[in-house]
């Protein structure tokens, strides 16, 4: 079997996925599949934007958590500007990737954004609620 990082804390995925996202030009969302243990199942990017922005379709990130049976899963983007705050449209589609997730049994661990300034997690700062 491959080795599988597992997630503790918000520190543990943020370094995983600075090393994926932090260098990118453009915006990308990405979803991080997890088992049972916190294992870390697949990692995938579900839309690459501009340099502003991007949009991910909750049905894709969702569709990705059942293909690979994750029991939850941690969403990432990345922010070129170095800027880590979150913008309300990141706020509102995670709160809609909760809700449609938790129909599903699947839990939303986090949601962390990442630039070259660091990471920002949303569970961390209380936005998961």
């Amino acid at each position: 079997a491959s080795f599988r990082p597992r997630v503790k804390q918000s520190a543990d995925i943020a370094h995983y996925l600075r090393a994926r996202l932090e260098h990118r030009k453009k915006e990308a969302f990405a979803v991080v599949c997890l088992n049972n243990s916190n294992k870390i199942l697949r990692f995938e990017i579900v839309s690459e934007g501009g340099v502003t922005g991007t949009v991910a379709d909750p049905r894709v990130v969702l569709k990705k958590a059942l293909e690979y049976d994750a029991t939850s899963i941690i969403l990432c983007h990345n922010h070129p500007s170095g800027n880590l705050r979150p913008s309300t449209a990141d706020e509102m589609l995670t709160q809609k990737i909760k809700a449609a997730a938790a129909c599903l049994d699947i839990r939303l661990l986090d949601h962390i954004i990442v630039s070259n300034e660091g990471y920002f997690s949303f569970a961390d700062e209380g936005l998961l609620r």
